[in-house]
């Protein structure tokens, strides 16, 4: 991002507005929204502002002795209302700064280039209008100043607005080590596969049982006002488990745990948590396409998974991209003959600049930050080597959208979770005619093929057709298929008074497995996340305890990606940037 010092304009002489063209009042013309659709889907090299086909631009010209210069305001989406990318340009040198600013009350507040101030932009809320000198005339500027601070969002217009600056993400060792060999040896990504295969497959599997506790605990799973229970075979709604890794407090000490039944998480309204093992969901005729989930092997059977679902009527559910991943160029496993070598990345782009992605979440929304959890694939894993979706669009590279911005397009055939501007969440399989709610989606992560999808003609979900096809389904573990590691999913179970998100923790699973426990807890849709490593699968809930953040994680091992000062933990995601993207669920206002 360009550092230009605006010294050099010290005297205001003269100030040609074009007037008509300084605010967003007034949507793009056809014509205008014409040529930027075309642009969006090009496939040519472009910068990611030509990637946004809902951008609305508004200028200011003015003229200083010797010199002139435009400053432009471009709304990335409007129907979003969060990011703006300021540019300011000196027409004796043809260089120019760039600032990417954040509205922080988008649902009340709008920004526009001042009607007053060539120097400033106006914040306009409830009809009263504030204006803010943001690069005054000659000065070092109020903006250089933020940019060249350490802050990820810097504080603008009284706390009215932030610019979001570059910052350096954490990475844990197996971040660091990982990312050197991808990026630097050759044969590296062979040689992380190999250490994955033979020191962290298995590595974190849970198999811990009591024998039947009917006498203790209730035999049925249901908890009234709770999710939906999973279908369980005969013999296991008394059985219960022990899970010692637990790190979520459900109220119940060191005892143990129904198999399937949900307890709601302590101090943390809408968060249940359940514990399963993949032997014990009901017979297989539930299934729906059976030919597509494999039988369990015996070690991922009695292998322990975690659910935690989020009551989404109390919970608003965001997404926001790490400082590196996932990146936007090319995926080393696409095949040579779908690569464009005249492109930067799929989508024509192969940085994300000017616009600035930090891995933090906003520092107005920590306090009312319930949960977070890692989110996808790196973009290296991000795309297919083999299948059919390995011969289209590019190699499927997964997509992702952030406040409303398009840093990898949607692509059709992936799982997608996508939130639109009403807050709804949904989870589907994407298609090309999908494209037209672009314009109201905020947030969006593809992440490979379904698990389980559901069929809108039958009303019934049944597991993905790709599941037990590690290479069209791109399912990642070894080179000679070896599926079975640690791994992490997201469903949405829907039921006629609540819709839950759930997260599912599988401590040892293959995809056949993850499907086989979704569909047992009676989910609409699942897809998958991240594997291998605790911080890929990564999991937390927040609760304000005497004013300050408790950080519960759902195995404790998670808290080693934490930060620690003595005795305070400084939570990933809300105390300092991290290199990889992730979800937080928010309270809704007015929910418990």
């Amino acid at each position: 991002m360009g550092r230009l010092l605006l010294s050099g304009w010290m005297t205001l002489v003269a100030v040609e507005l074009r007037a008509a063209d300084r605010t967003f009042a007034e949507p793009n013309t056809p014509e205008v929204a014409a040529s930027q659709w075309a642009e969006y889907q090009a496939n040519v090299p472009k910068t990611i502002i030509e990637l946004q086909a809902l951008r609305r631009s508004a200028s200011i010209d003015f003229s200083l002795p010797g010199d002139s210069g435009t400053a432009t305001l471009i709304d990335l989406n409007p129907q979003i209302n969060v990011w703006f990318l300021l540019t300011i340009r000196r027409r004796s040198t043809g260089q120019t700064l760039s600032y990417h600013l954040e509205n922080p009350s988008p649902e009340t507040q709008t920004l526009a280039l001042s009607q007053a101030d060539p120097y400033g932009v106006e914040l306009t809320v409830a009809g009263h209008t504030v204006g803010c000198t943001l690069w005054p005339n000659g000065q070092a500027t109020i903006l250089q100043e933020a940019q060249h601070g350490d802050l990820p969002y810097a504080p603008l217009c009284a706390d009215r607005l932030f610019l979001r600056n570059s910052v350096a993400g954490s990475y844990t060792h197996l971040e660091r080590v990982t990312s050197f060999l991808r990026d630097h040896v050759w044969g590296g990504e062979r040689i992380v596969g190999f250490v994955k295969d033979q020191f962290f497959r298995d590595a974190f599997v849970e198999n811990r049982v009591t024998a039947p506790t009917s006498t203790t605990f209730p035999a049925s799973p249901s908890l009234t006002g709770g999710p939906r229970a999973p279908e369980l075979a005969a013999g296991y709604a008394a059985v219960a488990v022990i899970p010692t890794d637990l790190g979520i407090d459900v109220g119940v000490g060191s005892h143990a745990l129904m198999m399937g039944r949900w307890y709601p998480a302590r101090d943390a309204a809408g968060i249940w948590l359940s514990v399963i093992q993949p032997q014990a969901v009901g017979p297989p005729s539930f299934l729906g396409r059976k030919a597509t989930v494999n039988a369990l092997d015996s070690v991922e059977a009695v292998a322990l998974d975690y659910m935690v679902a989020m009551d989404l009527s109390k919970f608003e559910v965001g997404f926001a991209l790490g400082t590196d991943h996932p990146r936007v160029g090319w995926s080393e496993r696409v095949l040579p003959t779908v690569r464009d070598s005249r492109l930067a990345g799929p989508d024509g782009i192969g940085t994300v600049a000017p616009l600035v992605v930090n891995g933090i979440v906003s520092p107005i929304l920590v306090d009312q930050v319930a949960a977070t959890f890692a989110g996808g694939f790196k973009r290296e894993h991000g795309a297919f080597r083999y299948g059919p979706l390995a011969q289209r669009n590019n190699g499927s590279h997964y997509g992702f959208i952030e406040q409303g911005v398009v840093f990898s397009k949607l692509q059709p055939e992936l799982a997608t979770l996508f939130v639109t501007d009403d807050g709804k969440v949904q989870m589907k399989t994407w298609t090309a005619a999908d494209d037209a709610l672009l314009p109201h989606i905020k947030f969006a992560r593809q992440n490979g093929v379904p698990l389980v999808e559901f069929d809108e003609q039958t009303g019934m979900s049944s597991a993905g057709p790709l599941v037990n096809n590690w290479g069209a389904g791109n399912w990642s573990g070894s080179d000679d298929e070896h599926l079975r590691t640690l791994r992490a999913g997201l469903c949405l179970q829907v039921s006629a008074e609540t819709r839950y998100l759930v997260f599912g923790y599988f401590s040892t699973a293959t995809p056949s497995a993850m499907a086989r426990v979704f569909q047992a807890y009676g989910c609409r849709y699942a897809m998958h996340l991240d594997m291998n490593a605790l911080e890929h699968t990564y999991f937390a809930i927040y609760t304000l305890q005497d004013g300050r953040i408790s950080v519960q994680h759902l195995i404790q091992g998670m808290a080693e990606v934490d930060r620690k000062g003595g005795a305070e933990l400084a939570p990933r995601f809300l105390s300092f940037p991290d290199d990889r993207d992730f979800f937080y669920l928010t309270r809704r206002k007015g929910a418990p």
